[in-house]
């Protein structure tokens, strides 16, 4: 096998039989052409069709070491400067397409996966089939080119009932029987973003569950095809419609945030990489640099998204006939200052990588950190200056379907911007309604606001990875001893 097209994308999604609900309704039918589903899956085979243009073959994938076959390059383990400079220009191809507004386009999971490939070996500690069932189902994906979805946070009443019931009545996620065929797991997890329009799903142990137990039934990492039975996939409202002029934004990129319940599922023993060991699924994130590989893919997402968002502020700022404005050329500064941070600092992380003790080659994680600690604030705050630069236009923007009806020529000739023509015009604050005022746009808010955690919990990981922090405590305890009189 070798990689997709988009075709093959599309079948392999239709061809699954998933228990999916939406709207109160059990969806029926091909994924492919229902509505709350058909602009995101087209989105991302245009993804698959790239990787296949032999403009880009030869900058987006490499041979699978098993056959030869070109695999994708979101699944290369870095070795070197030259591998992690090739993941990276890689990511950007794809995240200048969807300009930044997919989170879980493929070379994510590919690269989640990817992370956790590279510390398979301390599974070994705790019982050499996790490890060789890892290492398989990393290279089942790579060279199958498999798309993922995962899910590792459970929902409030889960997290309530793994303090306060016992084991056998808490309804976490857990293994509730062990049997010669694998392992029985029942539970929910909220926020497996792309569910439906997956074909597997990867689950991670939720951290903060805890038993007095040795062997904690919560901890338990394994993969799955969407279709098991007793897997059941419950959607959010949809965003998308299909007209692109009034939707630009969700008819291509609303990524389907689904719940997905297990109901006493079998999960084949080689599809399990963690089972009762929680410290080793915290050793599996540390030590295969989760955080850093990740990290790396994100921020170079965050840097199409700002490209796309500063054009749209100068487009807003023209229109508008205010880029002149000192307060204006003050907003757009802000944005341009953003984003050669974030180039600068993913530049860092690449300039200061090195070989961890598994031999691969990882970026820097601190800087990325950073970046990720930052986006979150810039980017609700670049949605205000888009709020406040398009005023009333932001709601008074006609359907593109008036603008081909009887009363086009009053809107043509109202609507019109100084060089724009009215279609122009309201097609641009068509763009900025759905990122200012839209759902859409208020999704992909709180999407950014938690993406890799909340602010806390980014802020602690910055402080507890930081380099060198005696280091500056010293340079100011010994400029102090140094001035004595």
């Amino acid at each position: 096998m070798s990689i997709k097209n988009g075709k093959e994308y599309i079948e392999r999604i239709d061809r699954q039989q998933i228990n999916l609900w939406y709207n109160g309704q059990r969806v029926t039918g091909l994924i492919s052409e229902h509505p709350a589903f058909r602009g995101l899956i087209h989105t991302q085979a245009d993804l698959y069709d790239m990787q296949c243009d032999a403009q880009f073959t030869h900058l987006m994938t490499y041979k699978s070491p098993h056959s030869g076959d070109p695999v994708g390059l979101s699944f290369l383990p870095p070795m070197n400067k030259r591998d992690l400079r090739r993941r990276r220009q890689m990511i950007d191809l794809w995240s200048k397409r969807h300009h930044g507004f997919l989170g879980r386009s493929p070379d994510y999971m590919n690269t989640v996966l990817m992370s956790l490939y590279t510390a398979a070996s301390i599974l070994e500690e705790n019982d050499p089939r996790y490890a060789s069932n890892l290492r398989s189902y990393y290279e089942y994906c790579r060279d199958n080119d498999i798309t993922l979805s995962h899910a590792f946070v459970q929902p409030f009443a889960s997290k309530w009932s793994a303090e306060a019931d016992p084991v056998e009545d808490t309804i976490a996620c857990k293994v509730i029987e062990v049997t010669g065929e694998g392992l029985i797991v029942s539970g929910a997890f909220v926020m497996a973003t792309q569910g439906a329009t997956c074909e597997e799903i990867l689950v991670l142990p939720t951290p903060s569950l805890t038993f007095s137990e040795e062997a904690n039934p919560t901890a338990i990492a394994f993969a799955v095809p969407n279709d098991l039975d007793g897997m059941t996939f419950i959607c959010r409202d949809s965003y998308a419609h299909d007209c692109t002029f009034d939707y630009p934004l969700s008819s291509r990129f609303d990524e389907m945030d689904t719940m997905v319940i297990f109901d006493k599922v079998l999960i084949p023993h080689n599809r399990v990489f963690l089972y009762g060991n929680e410290t080793m699924g915290n050793r599996l994130f540390t030590e295969g640099n989760f955080l850093a590989h990740a990290g790396h893919q994100v921020v170079s997402r965050y840097i199409a998204k700002t490209e796309f968002f500063l054009g749209l502020i100068q487009n807003l700022a023209e229109e508008q006939n205010v880029t002149l404005e000192m307060s204006t050329t003050q907003q757009i500064s802000r944005v341009m200052m953003l984003l050669e941070n974030l180039k600068g600092l993913r530049l860092a992380s690449e300039a200061e990588a090195a070989t961890d003790p598994m031999g691969y080659f990882t970026p820097k994680t601190s800087p990325l950190l950073a970046a990720c600690l930052q986006f979150p604030d810039f980017h609700m705050e670049i949605t205000n200056m888009i709020q406040m630069m398009s005023s009333s236009n932001l709601i008074m923007s006609p359907s593109g379907a008036n603008l081909e009806s009887d009363i086009q020529p009053y809107l043509e000739n109202y609507l019109k911007g100084i060089f724009t023509t009215a279609k122009e015009r309201v097609a641009l604050f068509r763009l900025a309604w759905e990122l200012g005022a839209g759902p859409f746009g208020g999704r992909q808010n709180q999407y950014e606001l938690f993406f890799l955690g909340n602010q806390k919990m980014i802020s602690s990981r910055l402080y507890n990875l930081f380099p060198n922090q005696d280091e500056y405590k010293n340079l100011v305890t010994d400029f102090l001893q140094n001035n004595k009189a």
